[in-house]
């Protein structure tokens, strides 16, 4: 797929500087630019390479002036960082935009899907699924019985999105995610031996919802695990059964939230994060990576350590623990000299 500069200035309404009918193929760094490939500079920093790059063609400032002579075809922009994400999502759109339906594959007599839609071999669609407009499922998907999905959803290879489960309009969906499996729920008797407890409800994911690679969010006992509009969560996470997410809240990998926890809106959540089931955490809540949270946090708090304190405590309190050795050799030597007194 091939792209000429005068193309590409059309879709971030830039202006060329250099050959417009020059073409690319690929993307770059600017470092790393070679003969046919696209690539930006935004940052200051990386302006001496501007000169050297081999790349086609170079997304840059308006304020851009070159000192030197350039090899490179510009394209000036109000905003060279913006406008090249812009392309990227453009480029992805039209990487992913397949239709039809590969085989083999399966699809149940009852399902229904909309205009545009993609199917990847080796695929089940189960009995009433109910799939929108644009959507793309990739090779190797598993979607059970009665599952409901939206307009625009991408549905990567290998993820499996058990029954009942309900997806809303442009929702990603990575490799290795699963929606729906049971929720960790058994009662031990008094011999110590563990009966399941039934698993009825289901998974909702709202609107704008982006799941990464290898995440599980298991369904419901009863009612519904939700994911509001919006939220966005990274890599081999857990969300327990009848978790409860707000509004835009992005968690970092390797995040576990155990069972009927409720998260608020806009909160920001660090890596290899542990939260205790049953609490509530509120709006805007801040937790650095590692921490383990096991009480009820209020509005805009922002946490770390495990037990996590407050993150102003926090640092305090790790400048002293810093200093402990030094600390007990002051006390030993303050010991040492009581005790020379003493024996006077």
């Amino acid at each position: 797929m091939k792209f000429t500069a005068t193309q590409i200035a059309g879709i971030l309404e830039g202006e060329v500087e250099g050959n417009p009918q020059i073409a690319v193929h690929k993307l770059s760094k600017i470092e790393e630019g070679e003969k046919g490939s696209l690539t930006f500079l935004a940052n200051p920093k990386y302006t001496s390479y501007i000169y050297s790059t081999k790349a086609s063609i170079t997304i840059v400032n308006k304020d851009f002036i070159p000192e030197q002579s350039l090899s490179t075809t510009l394209i000036k922009v109000e905003d060279a960082y913006k406008s090249f994400s812009k392309l990227l999502e453009y480029y992805n759109q039209v990487k992913n935009n397949k239709v039809g339906v590969e085989s083999p594959s399966f699809i149940s007599a009852s399902a229904r899907y909309g205009e545009g839609f993609y199917l990847g071999a080796f695929s089940y669609l189960g009995e009433n699924v109910k799939i929108g407009d644009n959507v793309k499922v990739y090779p190797n998907v598993y979607i059970g019985d009665n599952v409901t999905i939206g307009d625009n959803v991408m549905i990567f290879a290998g993820a499996k999105i058990y029954s009942e489960s309900i997806i809303g309009d442009n929702c990603t969906i990575h490799s290795g995610v699963i929606i729906g499996a049971d929720g960790f729920g058994f009662t031990p008797n008094a011999k110590g031996e563990y009966s399941k407890v039934p698993q009825t409800g289901n998974v909702i994911l709202e609107d704008n919802v982006d799941i990464g690679a290898g995440t599980t969010i298991d369904r419901a006992t009863l009612g519904s695990t939700i994911l509001r509009k919006g939220v966005k969560l990274d890599n081999q996470i857990q969300i327990a059964h009848n978790v409860e997410i707000g509004e835009h809240t992005a968690i970092a990998a390797q995040t576990g939230i155990a069972g009927s926890t409720k998260i608020g809106k806009h909160c920001l959540i660090g890596g290899q994060v542990g939260i205790v089931g049953h609490i509530t955490i509120g709006d805007r809540v801040k937790i650095q990576a590692q921490s383990g949270i096991g009480r009820n946090v209020k509005d805009d708090e922002v946490l770390q350590g495990s037990p996590a304190l407050n993150y102003g405590d926090f640092n305090k309190s790790y400048v002293h623990f810093k200093n402990l050795p030094k600390l007990v050799n002051q006390i030993s030597n303050i010991e040492k000299k009581v005790e020379g007194e003493q024996d006077k």
